[in-house]
């Protein structure tokens, strides 16, 4: 009997001692990131102008698939916890120049699609209605933009669950419905951004899993339009570009058409592990956002362009205000950094 209670006292102090530790690295983790939230308050984010295409007036006669932009990842969940992905708010983001915007769904407690970072017990952003709203707002008042949203589906949920909140947001009528089936699309297929502006079809709205065009058409099936590099990336030095999803396509080689004729989507956010969690590395993402260095955009972008014969067309990035995602940005377009 003693012997079994020292077991258990054993166990309670290992799983206290656990606890306490993670409540530590919590504690200090949000008061480094609130320290940097403060010194970066005297550093306003600039607001990009409003000339021609999303701020380029170049990119009004390129197509969509031959643009590169910045994505924030994990958009909405804002703050300075572990599980918190960008330091301001979605409007900020697009007011700054942010066009490509990716979020996970779930549903919550109540049945309602939610903004949740991995479950809703977790962290709970808010309703998708309510950001499809944020989003229709931006759209309204900024008539020469165009801007992208991938959701995932992180319940698996049948594609029709998605209609009520972008019903009841209004944007609907923004929205883009390509013209041909998927299976026959390819890069040339794309429109431009001035013909998605002069159409007024200014959103482009992309889902991960069991999209269903028949029934949504425009909600699209992101893997039959893109692929993706690997994610919860662990190396600093973003050593890898391959293909990681959709697994159809893993074993194909990059000459293959089915890879050719997607555009491609490089995951460039940092994770770090703390106590076997993967959490995002705040402390490193000005170097992870730089232009040019050791584990930069610029270089992990150098490396996937000369094995897939083009640039990605959106970077997936954590903490977009630190570092010179727009620097990389321009460069990735060919414009002068």
């Amino acid at each position: 009997m003693r012997i079994r209670n020292r077991k258990v006292n054993v166990r309670l102090v290992i799983n206290y001692s656990i606890l306490t530790i993670l409540f530590i690295y919590i504690f200090i983790h949000s008061i480094l990131a609130i320290v940097d939230q403060l010194t970066r308050a005297t550093t306003h984010l600039e607001v990009q102008a409003q000339i021609g295409c999303n701020g380029r007036q170049e990119f009004c006669t390129r197509k969509y698939s031959n643009i590169t932009q910045i994505a924030t990842h994990d958009a909405p969940f804002i703050g300075v916890l572990p599980m918190e992905n960008q330091n301001v708010d979605i409007t900020t983001q697009l007011d700054a120049g942010i066009r490509f915007l990716q979020a996970q769904t779930h549903r919550n407690a109540f049945g309602k699609l939610s903004l949740c970072h991995t479950s809703c017990l977790m962290k709970d952003a808010g309703l998708v209605k309510d950001y499809f709203k944020i989003i229709k707002y931006w759209l309204d008042r900024h008539p020469q933009e165009v801007i992208t949203i991938l959701l995932t589906n992180g319940d698996h949920l049948n594609i029709t669950e998605f209609e009520k909140p972008f019903q009841q947001s209004g944007i609907v009528p923004y929205a883009y419905v390509p013209h041909a089936d998927a299976n026959q699309w390819t890069l040339d297929s794309w429109p431009t951004l001035g013909q998605l502006i002069a159409n007024n079809t200014r959103l482009v709205a992309f889902v991960d899993y069991n999209a269903n065009q028949s029934k949504i058409p425009y909600l699209l099936n992101e893997f039959s339009y893109f692929w993706e590099t690997p994610y919860n990336t662990l190396d600093p030095a973003f050593a890898q570009c391959t293909l990681d999803r959709p697994a159809s396509l893993k074993a194909k080689p990059a000459s293959d058409p089915a890879v050719r004729h997607r555009m491609y989507i490089m995951n460039h956010f940092l994770d770090t592990k703390v106590l076997g969690m993967v959490v995002p590395n705040r402390r490193d993402a000005k170097q992870t956002n730089a232009w040019r260095g050791k584990g930069s955009i610029g270089e992990q972008a150098e490396r996937c362009g000369g094995m897939y014969g083009k640039a990605p067309a959106a970077v997936l990035v954590d903490y977009f205000d630190r570092g010179q995602v727009f620097k990389a940005q321009n460069g990735l377009n060919g414009f002068a950094v």
